[in-house]
């Protein structure tokens, strides 16, 4: 594993994916004004039990995706335990998304779909 980058998943419905896909697979949509915090999550299975359990019940399908970033820019986003242990995330102001966009590493991609 790359030390100057961090892996990070995002579970997603189908509406967030195809921005993505429209981006060339380089970026993350705007948030909604409903959306304040941008919330990449720094585990697999509890990006997975959101997208089968959240996802596929309120949007029809959920996604899995996974995306590396610069560590060293990373180091801003404390980690927040949003639950269980290993319900692990970061909160990115949505203010912040393009800057967070401009230091990805390579490209999101799908490794997970539920529908």
């Amino acid at each position: 594993m790359d030390n100057a980058t961090t892996e990070l998943w995002r579970p997603t419905g189908p509406a967030e994916l195809e921005l993505v896909r429209q981006s060339g697979w380089r970026a993350w949509p705007p948030r909604l004004p409903d959306q304040p915090i941008f919330y990449p999550v720094l585990n697999e299975d509890y990006a997975v039990k959101i997208a089968r359990d959240w996802n596929v019940r309120f949007d029809g399908a959920g996604y899995v995706t996974r995306f590396r970033v610069e560590t060293a820019f990373l180091d801003r986003y404390p980690v927040r335990q949003a639950g269980g242990e290993t319900i692990l995330e970061l909160w990115v102001p949505a203010e912040e998304l393009a800057e967070f966009n401009a230091h990805l590493v390579g490209e999101i991609e799908v490794v997970h779909e539920f529908r």
